[in-house]
């Protein structure tokens, strides 16, 4: 039966991954990456050979369709971004939606997150903890944080290195120091 898989990868190590992720990025008619030049460092190191197509935020929204469509005709589809699990502050939301929509098979596996080893080691509480993800870049920032600046539960953000600085100034303007 044809299906959408959402196969996390590894986050800087590529032993991180598991033994059935790597099984059915073998049997899988097509991978969908993030980026393929990344993927394809991943599927080298482990000698698989299935093709692969780009699917990213730049051309999810014009491809989505095709690709559903492709899943309820009997193609079974891999879908991979260049580190962590798909759709968690990655591509992979609107093809599940889609798919789920349309009545096709959808399976996540079990596999690398980057938040949950941080919150771990963070030493932080992690008994309850809210997923923030990557703040929007200008309109509705300062609103998102004012919104959160009575959360009691540790937060976790994404920030890219280039926006670190600006993102604690702003933290320590809505939170404290």
């Amino acid at each position: 039966m044809s299906k959408l898989y959402l196969i996390p990868t590894p986050i800087g190590n590529l032993e991180d991954i598991t033994l059935r992720a790597l099984r059915l990025l073998k049997e899988v008619d097509i991978i969908l990456a993030e980026d393929t030049r990344t993927s394809s460092k991943l599927l080298k190191h482990y000698d698989i050979h299935t093709p692969m197509q780009s699917y990213h935020l730049f051309n999810e929204h014009k491809v989505v369709d095709s690709w559903v469509q492709r899943i309820k005709g009997g193609t079974t589809i891999a879908l991979i971004t260049d580190a962590g699990t798909p759709a968690i502050s990655d591509p992979g939301f609107l093809l599940t939606r889609a798919c789920i929509a349309e009545g096709v098979a959808v399976e996540c596996l079990p596999g690398a997150t980057a938040f949950v080893p941080a919150l771990v080691n963070s030493g932080l509480p992690n008994d309850r903890f809210t997923f923030e993800g990557f703040l929007p870049d200008k309109k509705g920032r300062q609103t998102r944080l004012s919104q959160l600046a009575t959360e009691t539960k540790t937060m976790i953000f994404y920030v890219s290195p280039h926006k670190l600085l600006k993102t604690l100034t702003d933290f320590i303007a809505t939170f404290g120091a």
